[in-house]
C-alpha cells in the first residue's frame, strides 16, 4: 500500500500516469495469442483458438428451426414505449422464457426518470390491444423478419465464439470457458481491450470512450468471423455485444449476455470516485481492489483472490481506470435499441452481485425479444471465475438450444390410406 501511495505522489509531481503500459513491439503469434492492428500504433492482443480438423470429420448443420420475428415498437412523447409482440412465441425446453408473452400480445415500458417498468398484459380474447386511445406516437418502428436458429455444435466449422470482457479485466478472465469449448472443438476468440491485459494502452483518453473500443471490436469481428457467431459479453463487454448484434444482424446467431445489467443508454456518472485524478485514483487502488474483491465475488476468501489475480483482472493503470469509466457515453442504447435485436439473448446473473441488481437483467428480458434469464445462486458479479461448470453447461445448452420446427416444417401428417 506505501508502495501505491509513492506512486500516486509521485504521479501528481511529474504530471503523468506510472506503471502504464507501452505500445507492443511485436505483432507475433505465440501460444494462442496474436496481436491485431486494429489502427496505427492501436494494437489488440488476442486469444484465438481454431481447432484443426481432418478433412471429412467436419460436421455439415442440420436443416435448423426458424422463428418469425414480427414487433412494433411505439414510442410517445411522455416517454412511454409499447412493445407489441406479433411473432412466434418460444418455448425452449432447456430455458425459461422471461418476457412470458403470448402471440398478438403487448408490453407497456413507462420510462421514468431513466428507469423502465415493463408490464406484459395480454390482450383479451377478440380483442385489438389496448382500450384506451393513445396519442400519436413520435416514433414507431416496425420489425417483420424469419430467423433461422440452429444449433452451434464444435463440429461445425462455420462457427466462432467471441468473449468480451468489462472494464478492468482481460482475455484471461474467460480462462475456463476458453478451455472448456475449445476441448469440445470449437473455435474461440478473446481480445484484450485497450489498455487492458497485453494490449496498447494510448495515454489520451479519447482512446477508451465506447466509440473508439466498439471499433476496435468491430475490427476483430470482422477480421475472424464466420457464418454463425456467438458473443459472450461480461459487464460493459456487454454492451459492446449489443452493438455488435445490432450492425451484423445477419453474422450474429446468439448472444451471452454476463451481469450486463438492463437496457438503458450508457451515460458516465458525474459524482464517482473515478473522476478523481488518475494520481489519487492510484493511492487509493489498495482499496478500489478489495472493494472490488468485495462486491465481485459472494466470498472473499484465498480462493477468491487467486481467481482475481489468475484472471488479471482489475490490473490496469489509473489512467486507463478513469478514462474507462468517464468513456462510457452511448446515448444510442436505449430500450428502443436493445427491443431491436431479434438475435436468441441467454442472460446469466450472478445473484449476490452487488454492482448489477437482478433487477436490470430481468428488465433487459422483458424488454429483448428473444431472452432467456438464468440465475446462478451462489455466483456474483465474476460468476464465470465463481461457477465455471455452472457457466460452462448453461452457456453450451444455450449453444446447442434451437427452436421446435413449425408444423409447416415437418412435412405434412402421415394419415392411414
Amino acid at each position: 500500500m506505501l508502495t501505491s501511495i509513492a506512486d500516486g505522489l509521485l504521479c501528481c509531481l511529474l504530471g503523468k500516469a506510472p506503471n502504464a503500459v507501452g505500445p507492443l513491439e511485436s505483432v507475433e503469434s505465440s501460444n494462442g495469442f496474436s496481436f491485431v492492428e486494429v489502427k496505427p500504433g492501436r494494437v489488440l492482443r488476442v486469444k484465438h483458438i481454431a481447432p484443426s480438423r481432418p478433412p471429412g470429420t467436419e460436421e455439415e448443420p442440420k436443416k435448423t428451426g426458424t422463428v418469425h420475428c414480427k414487433r412494433r415498437i411505439a414510442v410517445y412523447r411522455n416517454g412511454q414505449m409499447v412493445i407489441e409482440n406479433l411473432g412466434d412465441v418460444v418455448h425452449p425446453d432447456i430455458l425459461q422464457c422471461q418476457n412470458g408473452a403470448e402471440p398478438q400480445s403487448t408490453v407497456e415500458v413507462e420510462v421514468l426518470d431513466g428507469n423502465a417498468a415493463v408490464t406484459p398484459t395480454a390482450n383479451p380474447p377478440g380483442g385489438t390491444g389496448l382500450k384506451r386511445r393513445r396519442p400519436k406516437p413520435k416514433k414507431v418502428v416496425n420489425i417483420d423478419c424469419t430467423k433461422s436458429i440452429g444449433s452451434c455444435k464444435g463440429t461445425h466449422s462455420d462457427v466462432v465464439l467471441f468473449f468480451v470482457h468489462g472494464v478492468g479485466g482481460s482475455s484471461d478472465i474467460w480462462k475456463e470457458q476458453v478451455d472448456f469449448f475449445t476441448k469440445l472443438g470449437y473455435e474461440v476468440v478473446a481480445p484484450d481491450l485497450a489498455g487492458h491485459g497485453a494490449s496498447s494502452a494510448p495515454q489520451i483518453a479519447a482512446a477508451y470512450t465506447f466509440y473508439a473500443l466498439a471499433e476496435d471490436l468491430r475490427s476483430v469481428f470482422k477480421r475472424y468471423a464466420k457464418k454463425r457467431n456467438v458473443l459472450v459479453g461480461h459487464s460493459y463487454g456487454v454492451s459492446f455485444c449489443t452493438f455488435l448484434a445490432h450492425e451484423y444482424p445477419d453474422l450474429v446467431h446468439k448472444v451471452i449476455m454476463i451481469n450486463g445489467g438492463g437496457p438503458t443508454a450508457l451515460q458516465p456518472s458525474l459524482c464517482s470516485i473515478f473522476n478523481m485524478p488518475p494520481c489519487v485514483l492510484r493511492c487509493l487502488s489498495p482499496c478500489l481492489a478489495w472493494s472490488f474483491l468485495k462486491a465481485g465475488f459472494a466470498h472473499q476468501g484465498a480462493k477468491e483472490k487467486q481467481l482475481l489475480k489468475e484472471g488479471n483482472a482489475f490490473n490496469v493503470s489509473s489512467f486507463v481506470l478513469r478514462a474507462m469509466m468517464s468513456g462510457q457515453y452511448w446515448p444510442e442504447g436505449d430500450e428502443v435499441y436493445h427491443a431491436e435485436l431479434t438475435v436468441p439473448v441467454l442472460l446469466v446473473h450472478g445473484m449476490h452481485d452487488k454492482f448489477v441488481p437482478v433487477e436490470e437483467d430481468q428488465r433487459m428480458a422483458e424488454i429483448l425479444l428473444l431472452a432467456f434469464l438464468k440465475v446462478i445462486d451462489e455466483g456474483s458479479h465474476m460468476v464465470m471465475l465463481e461457477c465455471p461448470e455452472t457457466v460452462n453447461t448453461l452457456l453450451h445448452e444455450f449453444l446447442l438450444w434451437e427452436p421446435e420446427p413449425a408444423p409447416s416444417e415437418e412435412g405434412p401428417p402421415v394419415g392411414k390410406k
